[in-house]
């Protein structure tokens, strides 16, 4: 039994060590140019703390071997030892102060970091359970908006108002985000119910929407397609339905979906 036991948790630190290296089951593709240095940090941790998984769990399987039971001796066991107990509860704290030093540096850069001036511009109001999408018209300016004229069931889902200038050329759709490829966008996100969180696991973003604050995050999509945007905050029972679709084209095209969605 010890030995089976043995080589049992010596095959678990094998195999986990296997499946990392070799990213059978690993991150979505990457689009992003901030992303780079996230995938990096979350490696290096990966790479630190499946070293020490891989480190103990072989040690416990030979462990488990040397000390097993070989008749009717009494077990034995003997006091802690403190000063090792110091070293190796110092050396982890130093290591993971270390890493949440890196990650948070990581972290500061992005979204500390202010959105170029001649960011592309796009208000996302999340609700039960859709994506509310706007954009300013051609004088580069957001209308005004009013809770009390959201109406749905008219298609006035952020609660547009008609009567004022700047609100009359602005492009409004639902679920449905596009933007440029290789440019910078800025995204203000609202929330009209409860806590949402938008997330797009292909450029390494996830940012919590919340009523009555408009949080900014920005990016840089570097790869054109069609990607999902998804909801990662429980948000009643229907939160599996709330997906959208992110639609990353180039300068020319985007100009025309904008064009065309102004039209209708």
């Amino acid at each position: 039994m010890p030995l089976l036991l043995g080589l049992f948790f010596s095959a678990v630190a094998v195999t986990t060590v296997a499946l990392f290296l070799s990213k059978w089951w690993w991150l979505p593709e990457l689009i992003s140019v901030h992303g780079a240095a996230v995938d990096h940090q979350l490696t290096t941790t990966l790479a630190i703390a499946g070293t020490v998984f891989f480190l103990a769990q072989v040690a416990l399987g030979l462990f488990v071997w040397k000390f097993r039971s070989r008749g009717s001796e009494r077990a034995s066991y003997w006091h802690e030892n403190a000063k090792l107990e110091a070293t190796w509860t110092i050396l982890t704290a130093i290591l993971f102060i270390t890493l949440g030093v890196q990650g948070n540096r990581v972290w500061a850069q992005y979204l500390l970091t202010p959105a170029p001036a001649d960011a592309v511009v796009v208000e996302l109001t999340a609700q039960q359970f859709a994506w509310n999408i706007r954009y300013p018209g051609a004088d580069r300016q957001f209308g005004r908006t009013d809770s009390k004229l959201i109406d749905d069931a008219a298609g006035n889902y952020i609660g547009l108002d008609p009567k004022d200038a700047p609100a009359k050329d602005d492009v409004v759709t639902q679920n449905i985000m596009a933007i440029p490829v290789n440019r910078p966008v800025r995204i203000i996100l609202r929330s009209k119910d409860v806590t949402h969180s938008f997330f797009v696991p292909q450029l390494r973003v996830k940012q919590d929407a919340v009523p009555g604050v408009g949080i900014q995050v920005h990016f840089t999509a570097t790869k054109a397609g069609e990607y999902e945007i998804a909801c990662a905050e429980l948000c009643g029972m229907q939160h599996y339905k709330m997906r959208g679709r992110l639609l990353v084209m180039s300068d020319a095209d985007f100009d025309s979906w904008l064009k065309t969605r102004a039209a209708l």
